[in-house]
């Protein structure tokens, strides 16, 4: 979700079947799932059109008859990232539980694929994957008596919150990245006393349960949109 949204790549439009009946090699649908499956195997850095057009068998020129530039490519698959985050009604009554799903549903979402966050970040698509999340978000706040505004506001903090904790999740799974932070030099840095405070939390600093982390940052949030919430009382 972003405040200046583009336009995406229009809609899928299936090339014409070949004379004997095959099958289509190439078309809007089938590229971004050859795509999505490309990110699994190589990752983003790797996923070129060059290499996205031999995966498919086609010339790499082909490619452009859907997606003009990579990014159109990224924002389409984004848009497929986010694909099964409202494939199923939400549990809670709690207005605030409910947003809570939503981003773990995100979260869910983006984890997925590898370089899930990295695609997602940066896009502006406008497809019914993307807006209708974003529509649950802010439908969620505004049926717990938000103004729209604020509402709008809120689900952008829940959003990049969301995508910002998992694009750090992603970066410190992949251990094969040069200079990747190794928890032991942090642990060696930080243990000389000239940082007791660091060396104090070192226990969560160089923690590996993300989902501890996630749950800790969201719950901050959604403690602050309580105190926010229409019809909230105030000691002050």
């Amino acid at each position: 979700m972003s405040a200046a949204s583009t336009p995406s790549p229009p809609g899928p439009r299936s090339a014409a079947p070949t004379g004997r009946g095959r099958p289509p090699k190439l078309d809007q649908v089938r590229t971004v799932e050859v795509a999505l499956a490309l990110l699994d195997d190589v990752g983003l850095d790797a996923l070129t059109m060059r290499r996205l057009a031999e995966a498919m068998d086609v010339r790499a020129g082909a490619l452009y008859r859907y997606f003009a530039t990579k990014h159109e490519l990224l924002t389409a698959m984004a848009e497929v990232l986010l694909a099964e985050c409202l494939d199923r009604p939400l549990r809670s009554p709690d207005w605030s539980e409910r947003l809570a799903e939503l981003a773990r549903r995100m979260r869910t979402a983006l984890l997925a694929r590898r370089d899930g966050a990295r695609v997602y970040a940066g896009t502006h698509a406008v497809g019914g994957h993307t807006l209708g999340f974003a529509d649950a978000l802010i439908g969620v706040l505004r049926e717990a008596g938000f103004a729209a505004e604020d509402a709008g506001r809120a689900a952008f903090t829940v959003t990049n919150f969301t995508l910002g904790h998992t694009l750090e999740e992603q970066a410190a799974r992949q251990d094969t990245v040069p200079g990747q932070v190794d928890p032991e030099r942090l642990r060696a840095a930080v243990t000389t006393g000239q940082y007791p405070h660091l060396a104090a939390a070192l226990p969560v600093l160089t923690s590996t349960d993300f989902a501890a982390q996630f749950e800790f940052g969201l719950g901050l949030l959604l403690e602050g949109l309580r105190a926010l919430a229409p019809g909230t009382t105030s000691d002050a």
